[in-house]
């Protein structure tokens, strides 16, 4: 099992979830073992990708959880379907916002409950010094994770291999730079963090507000930013 960027930052993603989280939707799911682990927390999952592949996988791959609500796969690219407004508690993103265009965010911000957290584990192209900087101490790392993941693999018994999935998720390169995606994020998701990660990621997570005094927090936050 090759060593995967995306399943590295699983338990970082996981701290994320807002407590009595009872309803989450996973964006570009894959085949869908982020959807799985947090249907494993008990919350009611939607998990939607376009590749009709990875989602016949999914639901295969789901069918052998046991004693946990399997996740609700659909095969459907989320910029055409209506999601419900104001319904789920967690949304997360996984190298997939980028298959998109970015404002795709707006309608995820809307889809959340007061409270909610959005979080995208992003990817983005090396465009600038500091980007080729943040790629250049990445290779060690991953070439170390690499070659353990391939060496723990081969202490594995063959049964462990059964439950793999068969079916990759479709890959394309990112193009919006790191610059503009902090850019847009100010203005649609005002109050969000965005930071950098090795493996050539950033993690951007927003807490949707209400209309109290944290909704007032988001706008003052949103000028400040417009301003800047």
């Amino acid at each position: 099992m090759p060593f995967d960027h995306n399943d590295h930052y699983h338990r970082l993603l996981l701290r994320q979830v807002p407590r009595n989280c009872g309803a989450a939707l996973d964006v570009g799911c894959g085949t869908g073992r982020f959807a799985r682990r947090l249907a494993h927390l008990g919350m009611e999952v939607d998990a939607i990708d376009p590749s009709e592949e990875a989602i016949a996988e999914a639901r295969a791959l789901s069918e052998r959880m046991a004693g946990d609500r399997s996740p609700r796969f659909q095969h459907a690219d989320v910029t055409e379907v209506q999601l419900p407004q104001a319904h789920y508690d967690f949304i997360s993103c996984l190298a997939s916002i980028h298959h998109m265009p970015f404002g795709t965010v707006a309608a995820l911000r809307d889809a959340l409950a007061p409270g909610g957290v959005l979080v995208i584990l992003g990817c983005y192209p090396e465009k600038t010094r500091l980007d080729w900087a943040w790629s250049l101490a990445a290779v060690p790392v991953n070439a170390v994770a690499r070659l353990t993941v391939a060496f723990t693999d081969k202490l594995r018994p063959a049964a462990a291999a059964a439950g793999r999935e068969r079916v990759k998720a479709p890959v394309r390169q990112p193009t919006v730079p790191l610059l503009h995606i902090r850019r847009e994020a100010a203005v649609l998701l005002p109050g969000c963090s965005i930071r950098r990660r090795l493996f050539w990621r950033y993690l951007l997570v927003f807490r949707k507000g209400g209309d109290g005094p944290e909704g007032a927090v988001e706008v003052m936050t949103r000028a400040r930013s417009l301003s800047q």
